[in-house]
């Protein structure tokens, strides 16, 4: 009798969930609907303008602000058992699927397919998004600036190796700004064809970062094995599946894309090993509520001029995040600082501090305000 009435209580359950999937199955076809007609009001927003002969504009789809503040609202009030950040991965790809019913959005990503660039562009994104890799970052910034592409995604730092310069030299020529950012975990596997064995491998191949981010591992298992670095992880993971004797370190989605085995997991030197992301675009993003500032400043040569620099941001109790130095492209021994801070370009004690350094500078460029990342 009690194996009876469990079996009725399952039942009931199932009925439940049942029920429960066909409304929220009907609450996101709402939602979808909703969608459209956001797109609608933009095209005929636009639309109203051109007849009235303002100047040219484009339809904006994508709002970084606002989603930003979608998902942060959705961790806020999530009551659980599920995370908030797994409910809000859920939601990033229902709105990802929204917004394409409005116009699918086309990132650019450093590629080939397989590499933590695209899991980081997916991350933001959601799989709605149109994926479009590129062999190089320069590549990346030009598909955006371009605007054969909505935005791109580039690797700008990790937390064991640093920033990652070619990232930060692009910006010094660059008009675009910075739209977004996603921080990653990142966990490295040794991948192999499946027709290699251990014996076979003369060579480890991965970007110059991932081998640098697994290189006590490397040395203790494999000290005597060539390691070449190379375009990207993905680049590495199509070498082994086509290249006998060749080993690659990459992740999970490079193991699935390229259907590699796993020799070794998790080889990375740190376990909270993570790379941060910055998504680039075109256009100023508005104020989301919990945002950070980048800029590029270079002072005078002169003592004390990084003090000077940073003073300003000390008086006005803000928060740097991040600074970091490339050489001056126009003067010998000469540097430019890249700093990155909480706050927005447009509250009130920012601006103040941007209107400081300018009167300290010989160059001051803002790269965008963008919200933190929130996953």
């Amino acid at each position: 009798m009690a194996e009876s009435g469990d079996n009725r209580s399952l039942e009931q359950v199932r009925a439940d969930i049942d029920a429960i999937d066909r409304e929220i199955q009907q609450l996101i076809s709402r939602r979808a609907r909703c969608a459209q007609r956001v797109a609608d009001i933009k095209l005929a927003e636009v639309q109203a303008a051109r007849e009235a002969g303002e100047a040219e504009t484009e339809v904006v789809y994508y709002r970084p602000e606002r989603e930003a503040q979608v998902l942060k609202r959705i961790i806020d009030r999530n009551e659980g058992p599920l995370e908030g950040e797994t409910v809000a991965h859920i939601f990033r790809e229902i709105m990802s699927s929204c917004l394409a019913l409005e116009k699918p959005l086309q990132v650019a990503f450093l590629g080939p397919e397989g590499t933590f660039t695209q899991a980081a562009a997916i991350k933001h994104f959601g799989h709605a998004a149109l994926c479009v890799p590129q062999g190089t970052i320069d590549s990346v910034f030009a598909q955006v600036e371009s605007g054969e592409c909505n935005y791109g995604v580039v690797p700008v730092e990790n937390s064991t190796e640093g920033m990652v310069s070619h990232t930060l030299d692009n910006f010094m020529d660059s008009g675009l700004k910075i739209s977004g950012e996603v921080e990653l975990a990142i966990a490295h596997h040794l991948l192999v064809a499946s027709h290699t064995g251990k014996d076979d491998i003369t060579r480890i191949c991965a970007h110059q970062q991932a081998l640098a981010q697994c290189r006590n591992w490397l040395d203790g298992h494999w000290p005597h094995v060539e390691r070449e670095a190379v375009s990207s992880n993905g680049e590495a993971a199509r070498m082994a599946l086509e290249i006998p004797g060749v080993a690659a370190i990459a992740g999970d989605m490079a193991a699935d894309l390229y259907g590699l085995e796993k020799l070794a997991e998790n080889i990375e030197d740190y376990a909270d090993n993570t790379t941060r992301f910055l998504v680039i675009g075109r256009e100023e993003v508005p104020p989301s509520g919990r945002d950070k500032t980048s800029i590029i400043v270079s002072s005078r040569n002169k003592p004390g001029a990084l003090f000077t620099l940073l003073d300003p941001f000390r008086k006005a109790g803000v928060s740097l995040t991040r600074i970091d130095t490339r050489p001056s492209r126009t003067e010998k021994w000469a540097y430019v600082f890249f700093i990155e801070f909480e706050g927005h370009l447009q509250d009130e004690n920012i601006a103040a501090i941007v209107a400081e350094l300018e009167e300290q500078s010989i160059l001051l460029k803002p790269l965008g305000s963008y919200p933190r990342a929130v996953l």
